[in-house]
């Protein structure tokens, strides 16, 4: 029986090189093809580019809690300037969605004053196909050292000596006991002044 599957082995190599063969021989009659006879493919992508005026200020990333399983008792996920996030209470984080601090960056010159402050201390995050809301508060600017942002005016001074700035925020996302399973969507507004 062993004489056999080596016989049998025999062939199939012998069957594979043939394959090989032919299909080496293939590939070259496809490269010798006229110009004519070749197939085309064409693919599109985006590019993207924002110039920063001067005295102007703008989004540059959104706020992101990432995926997060409640439980019987309420909590909070506390989203750091630098990008970490911790839970606290009946929540328990899960792996995977996007997590990052909102960035904004604006134009003005080195030593400017400027003044930062929220609209709102809280929002409220709305589920998505309804029956559910969460609020968000608690917005921390990451400055050095890291600063509460609230509706009354904080000022800074631009450091840079291009006037170019960028900074993240986090804040604080407040999950119910039990809270729905789905995506929930807010918005917030800063309004930046320029001294």
């Amino acid at each position: 029986m062993y004489r056999g599957v080596s016989i049998f082995g025999s062939r199939f190599k012998t069957a594979v090189r043939a394959f090989c063969a032919a299909l080496v021989c293939a590939l070259s009659i496809c490269g010798s093809m006229p110009a004519q006879a070749q197939e085309v493919a064409t693919v599109s992508a985006s590019a993207e580019a924002v110039i920063v005026a001067n005295l102007t200020f703008i989004k540059v990333d959104d706020l992101a809690f990432g995926k997060v399983v409640p439980g019987t008792t309420a909590g909070t996920v506390v989203l750091a300037p630098a990008g970490t996030r911790a839970a606290t209470g009946g929540v328990r984080l899960a792996t995977g969605g996007l997590v990052q601090p909102a960035a904004f960056a604006g134009k003005g010159s080195f030593g400017q004053q400027v003044t930062i402050r929220m609209t709102s201390n809280s929002i409220t995050l709305n589920r998505v196909g309804g029956g559910g809301t969460m609020t968000v508060d608690t917005f921390i600017i990451g400055s050095t050292p890291t600063a509460p942002i609230t509706t009354a005016p904080r000022t800074f001074r631009i450091g840079s000596s291009t006037g170019i700035f960028r900074f993240p925020l986090g804040a604080t996302l407040r999950v119910k006991a039990n809270q729905a399973p789905g995506t929930y969507v807010g918005s917030f507004t800063i309004t930046l002044n320029y001294q």
